[in-house]
């Protein structure tokens, strides 16, 4: 996957959230607040006008009537612990004494969605707690790769429901239409199979419920990105050709492609974003640098200022 170089007078992506952020100025909790990187992302936060960054360190003290209120009222209130630091910065979120939670540097991604789940909850509408990457090219162009981090092979309900929240999270953050491609080994009908029948049903299930969405599938790669191969393999669809989000069919491909996209294509990776929670929570790599943690609490910031989940 190649790109050209940006045309003149571009405005990066990554500009126009921190002009977003440094507008509303949102409250965002750092779960690793024992963590050099996050300290120093927090710094660079409040030093740029990016966010007021609140530095969980010790749990204790962050841990607010409020805050024990919230635990106690969650339907998993059994499974929360107020001495853990994601668990009780994800608690202020839904207690609204901050704005959006990101953590997870020192923690794997199972440790994040737990607390997501238990202490957020799920937005209304929606069953299935996913994530994606958004990536921008050498170009600028983005696009969103969903699911890269939670639901390791999801069924046709899970699919769709990863469809619609990973286009949702493409026009929040690169304010453009989604143009939603469910990927699989065949186009249109050239292969058969049960996994080429589930991308099938998962298309069928997402247009049942948003029919305003530009989604297609079942589609190959090449036919979802190059407008040549869209002609010849699915020259009626709106889709083909031309998408913008890419919807892997289980975790093992979205994984593996988003890391191939960032190492060969040259772009920038910015995830696992979680979606489908009632507030905003992100997720981190434990290889993040200082600057994926604080460029991660300003995408975090916007979300949490337009009132997205």
């Amino acid at each position: 996957m190649t790109s050209p170089e940006p045309a003149a007078g571009y405005v990066p992506i990554t500009e126009s959230w921190r002009q977003q952020a440094r507008a509303s100025k949102q409250r965002v909790v750092l779960a690793d607040g024992d963590d050099e990187r996050a300290r120093a992302a927090a710094l660079y936060l409040d030093r740029e006008g990016l966010a007021d960054p609140l530095v969980l360190d010790d749990p204790a003290s962050f841990c607010s009537p409020a805050v024990q209120a919230q635990a106690a009222a969650s339907p998993r209130a059994e499974k929360i612990d107020l001495g853990d630091p994601l668990h009780v910065a994800s608690l202020m979120v839904a207690a609204g004494e901050a704005d959006a939670c990101v953590g997870g540097a020192s923690r794997p991604t199972p440790d994040v969605v737990r607390a997501a789940l238990s202490c957020i909850g799920l937005a209304p509408e929606v069953d299935t707690i996913s994530s994606c990457f958004l990536l921008v090219l050498p170009d600028g162009t983005p696009i969103t790769y969903g699911d890269c981090g939670v639901v390791p092979d999801p069924d046709p309900d899970q699919l769709a429901s990863i469809a619609i929240s990973t286009a949702t999270t493409h026009e929040q953050l690169a304010g453009e239409r989604a143009r939603v491609a469910m990927l699989s080994y065949s186009t249109k009908g050239s292969a058969d199979g049960s996994r080429v029948e589930r991308v099938r049903t998962a298309t069928e299930i997402v247009r049942q419920r948003m029919p305003s969405l530009a989604v297609d599938g079942e589609m190959q790669f090449d036919a979802a990105w190059d407008r040549q191969v869209a002609a010849a393999k699915a020259p009626a669809s709106e889709v083909a050709g031309r998408a913008n989000v890419f919807v892997f069919p289980d975790l093992d491909s979205g994984n593996i492609a988003y890391k191939i996209t960032e190492r060969l294509a040259g772009a920038r990776a910015y995830g696992p974003l979680l979606q489908g929670t009632a507030r905003v929570i992100h997720d981190l790599s434990r290889g993040c640098s200082a600057d994926d943690i604080a460029t991660v609490a300003v995408i975090a910031a916007c979300q949490a200022e337009k009132g997205c989940p």
